[in-house]
């Protein structure tokens, strides 16, 4: 099979909405005043992938790996430091000023605090209204009350909560709220920073519904960064695993899961808690702390906790690789 690294990972779909190829972003470390920085902190490391038109694409793997710094990059809340963005034919990474803000209200991000992403001076009514003032999507002060609350009927709140101000909602309203603020200005693809992580189960199943709900309606792409897979795989159509700034394992959501073929995989998916008391699958435990972004170990970067690293996987950096037409990793030995 030919590499993957450098390519776009679906190769059935010429045309994708979104683009990204060898995206690197590193962050100096230990400034001194008048001196290069001899250090960075490898967040993301070189990677390429794509999303299609009203796909889902889920991004998973432990804490610090470098999905939220990903998720960022891709609608420059971060800047990178080389690659492209290519955004409907367009490389937002050589996008500044007004051409960049223009843009913008084609892609937009849910975060993952539902409680410190809301300003809590604005009421309801500003906070989803804002967008709408920026990008002059509202005639007049009547046609913006009634979008900000069919935004919120969309959402399943109530208009009468548009002069409410976030602390008089529960997590779960306000990750509705943002969410109503992401999709006033009628996006094409939303970052889905883990926004789910910080309510209750039972609410996470609302909202991830909501969401499955608002795509279909919209025909909204979304790039959904996780950390629960079970989340990742019944949501999303395509999955990336990632592991210290770089991706291992990619392919379609439900191959990964139930076979998967990069080490690191098989330990995240042994984790996913089973409902069937009976279960015989076995937990992978994982040995050592994952290495410092900084100095990365040589070769494979996880080849130091892996149960199956031979001599090869000290020295040689395994290149993403496909194993059939869509499901493709970056290890010597799968």
């Amino acid at each position: 099979m030919e590499p993957a690294g450098h390519k776009c990972l679906t190769p059935d779909k010429p045309e994708p909405l979104l683009e990204v190829k060898s995206l690197k972003v590193h962050f100096p470390v230990n400034v001194r005043p008048f001196a290069r920085p001899r250090d960075f902190v490898r967040a993301v490391d070189e990677v390429s992938f794509a999303i299609g038109p009203g796909e889902t694409v889920g991004l998973v793997g432990e804490s610090g790996c470098g999905k939220t710094t990903l998720g960022r990059a891709v609608i420059r809340l971060v800047e990178p430091t080389s690659g492209q963005i290519v955004f409907e034919g367009e490389d937002l990474a050589r996008l500044n000023g007004k051409a960049l803000r223009q843009r913008r209200r084609k892609f937009q991000m849910i975060f993952q605090d539902p409680y410190g992403s809301l300003n809590p001076r604005m009421t309801v009514e500003n906070i989803i209204g804002e967008a709408l003032d920026i990008h002059r999507l509202a005639a007049s002060g009547p046609a913006r009350r009634q979008r900000v609350e069919r935004l919120l009927a969309d959402v399943g709140l109530d208009s009468a909560h548009t002069r409410r101000y976030p602390h008089e909602f529960s997590g779960g309203q306000r990750q509705r709220i943002g969410i109503a603020r992401a999709l006033a200005v009628e996006p094409r693809l939303i970052v889905c920073d883990e926004p789910v992580s910080a309510l209750d189960v039972s609410v996470q199943a609302q909202i991830v519904n909501l969401l499955r709900d608002l795509q279909l309606e919209h025909r909204i792409a979304y790039l959904f960064v996780a950390h629960d897979l079970a989340v990742v795989r019944h949501l999303s159509q395509r999955m990336l695993v990632m592991y210290l700034g770089k991706f291992v394992e990619t392919g379609p959501a439900k191959v990964v899961c139930s076979e998967p073929r990069h080490p690191y995989t098989q330990a995240l998916i042994s984790a996913v808690p089973v409902v069937d008391p009976d279960s015989k699958r076995a937990r992978i435990i994982l040995s050592g702390d994952v290495p410092s972004p900084i100095h990365p170990p040589a070769g494979c970067p996880f080849h130091p906790r892996c149960p199956i690293a031979q001599a090869r996987c000290k020295t040689e950096v395994p290149q993403l690789r496909w194993l059939d037409k869509d499901h493709a990793v970056a290890c010597h030995l799968a």
